[in-house]
């Protein structure tokens, strides 16, 4: 079977996309678990112009970079291509497949540390004396 790629973009307009790494795992509740197609996990932010970036889930912050990649992926998106040589009552399985490109990924962000904790110890509390100034008696 041959599966045809198209692009309609010129290449240096093609939509960029980058690739986030995370070292483990990222793991969903089980009350999220049926439905994770768009399921916001966390805000990713560039602070600065500098390429260093900050993915924030729930209470803990990743610090991380920008890498490029040896080899840029293209992210592609599977579509039927219909023959107007074909017959409208042809087996829909036997149409030809084509691959449109929707964007090309060049970088990935990398986040290689552990995760910082943004909750932090609550301070101990100090008790003071209270101190009673000596009443008229001398007490």
């Amino acid at each position: 079977m041959q599966i045809q790629v198209k692009c309609g973009c010129r290449e240096d307009s093609c939509p960029e996309w980058a690739i986030v790494e995370l070292q483990g795992a990222v793991e969903a509740q089980p009350s999220f678990r049926d439905r994770l197609q768009n399921l916001e996990i966390g805000c990713l932010c560039r602070p600065s112009s500098e390429e260093k970036y900050t993915f924030t889930v729930g209470y803990h912050e990743l610090s991380g970079s920008k890498v490029p990649l040896k080899k840029p992926l293209l992210v592609l998106k599977k579509k039927r291509a219909f023959d107007p040589e074909e017959s409208i009552d042809s087996d829909p399985n036997s149409s030809r497949m084509e691959l449109e490109v929707i964007g090309i990924i060049r970088q990935r962000i990398l986040f290689k540390t552990r995760p910082k904790a943004l909750i932090s110890k609550p301070q101990p509390t100090i008790k003071e004396k209270k101190v009673t100034p000596p009443g008229p008696f001398g007490n």
